[in-house]
């Protein structure tokens, strides 16, 4: 393993065991105002306080459970619908493959930015809707991947022997297919998970993705800003955080992809 995977792995079990023992690591609670409004930081508030007094060490480590929690969750849907889609499109062929094709080409020739917003704007700010317009503006990206890739599955050999004996759709999909997609679905899961993570926290530093008082590194970024006026760097940390993670997942999924294609490294 390269350093930078280990490097990778690291920061990602790290991120994961802060969201995972929240509660137990935060010293205050998530919405708990502890002291005044921007308090410089000292031995009770190790990073200050925010707008509203609250300690910002806290909200930062809540806000590995709620934006990487969301981002997951978020990324999961948008992978299984449009995984199942494209190796769907894949197998059936003919006017299933066209349809579904065409929609997808229709979801990404509209400005993802501009649709996520006019759609929460309709919809309103909250949790499930948010979830449910980030994983449709990225599922069909993903079922793009799938399909191209499950289509050069379904012309081989040994489906076409599968195919023969009659098996059914749903074998030939978990027996033959998706074992040798494995490699290239786990790679786009994790690319798609870091675009769906920075477009969860963009929207929430806009002030339509997570909503007060559940902390979220994206808002917490905007709700600080005015500190970097006095030369604090404290709404750089949440920002920081965002970085960093966007950065280990890219060194993992390089890795993952460098040994299924075999190349050194």
């Amino acid at each position: 393993m390269p350093l930078t995977a280990a490097f990778g792995l690291v920061v990602v079990a790290l991120y994961l065991a802060t969201a995972a023992f929240a509660p137990l690591i935060a010293p205050f609670g998530e919405a708990e105002v502890v002291g005044a409004a921007y308090a410089p930081p000292d031995a009770r508030m190790r990073l200050g306080g925010d707008q509203l007094g609250r300690d910002l060490f806290s909200r930062l480590i809540y806000g590995a459970r709620n934006t990487v929690g969301v981002a997951l969750l978020t990324t999961a849907i948008a992978f299984s619908v449009g995984a199942l889609l494209g190796i769907a499109a894949a197998l059936r062929g003919g006017w299933v493959d066209q349809g579904l094709g065409r929609l997808a080409d229709l979801l990404l020739s509209i400005p993802q930015l501009v649709f996520a917003l006019l759609l929460l704007t309709i919809l309103g700010p909250g949790m499930a809707n948010l979830i449910l317009v980030i994983a449709l503006l990225y599922a069909p990206l993903v079922f793009r991947l799938a399909r191209a890739v499950a289509g050069g599955i379904v012309v081989t050999d040994y489906v076409a022997a599968a195919r023969l004996r009659g098996e059914s759709a749903w074998h030939l999909v978990a027996r033959e297919i998706l074992p040798n997609a494995a490699a290239p679905l786990a790679a786009e899961f994790g690319l798609r998970f870091c675009f769906v993570f920075l477009a969860i926290a963009g929207l929430s530093f806009l002030g339509i993705g997570v909503q007060p008082p559940t902390a979220d590194w994206g808002s917490m970024v905007r709700e600080n800003a005015t500190l970097i006026s006095f030369g604090e760097i404290t709404p750089l940390i949440p920002a920081g955080a965002i970085a960093l993670l966007t950065v280990a997942v890219n060194f993992v999924v390089d890795w993952l992809l460098r040994r299924s294609s075999g190349l050194e490294g």
